[in-house]
């Protein structure tokens, strides 16, 4: 999570239509902002606040310890973004169809998103945190879950042939989810 230091605020900025100023922000915050592409741009130490992200391009921007609150993040391609650090924390965004294919997000977190048709091809999830979020429909293939609390996601469907997901702790109500393509009658 994002440090105590004092952010600097830069509020209600549509970077749609203007370019940003810096290359490099630490210690910022962002609300009420609009972003388009944020291409070969760091973040570090930074908190966005009721941004909209959609569909914006992401390639080679440094996101290091960067807080997402109460955004929206649809269609945003994370695996473009440089993996030396990467470290993200949802809270309350709304993530559909966006892509971590093959990212790794050991230290990243996930609380209260929705997160419908999210790519999780080849990620690394082993360390990461999911408090409450929908997943429906979400690919998870080739996805390292080890170890991963599952007993908050919602509308998930994993298989456990093309995952691993040894360790990973999961309610008894939910072993359905692990079988689905088996089309058994789980009494």
């Amino acid at each position: 999570m994002v440090s105590q230091t004092k952010l600097q605020i830069i509020s209600h900025q549509d970077f749609s239509s203007k370019k940003m100023e810096l290359d490099e922000y630490t210690n910022y915050e962002f609300e009420n902002c609009v972003f388009t592409d944020i291409s070969n741009i760091g973040f570090s130490q930074c908190v966005f606040t009721s941004c909209n992200f959609s569909n914006c391009k992401l390639r080679n921007s440094k996101l290091q310890n960067v807080t997402f609150k109460n955004c929206k993040l649809i269609g945003v391609n994370f695996y473009q973004a440089k993996d030396f650090a990467f470290e993200i924390h949802l809270e309350n965004c709304l993530c559909d169809y966006a892509s971590f294919d093959s990212k790794k997000l050991n230290s990243s977190t996930f609380k209260h998103c929705k997160m419908h048709e999210v790519n999780f091809t080849s990620s690394d999830l082993s360390k990461c945190r999911f408090l409450e979020c929908d997943v429906q429909e979400a690919i998870f293939n080739n996805t390292n879950l080890s170890g991963v609390d599952l007993t908050s996601l919602q509308n998930f469907s994993i298989d456990p042939e093309v995952n691993t997901i040894k360790f990973a702790k999961i309610n008894a109500y939910d072993l359905e989810r692990l079988l689905i393509k088996y089309q058994l009658n789980i009494q």
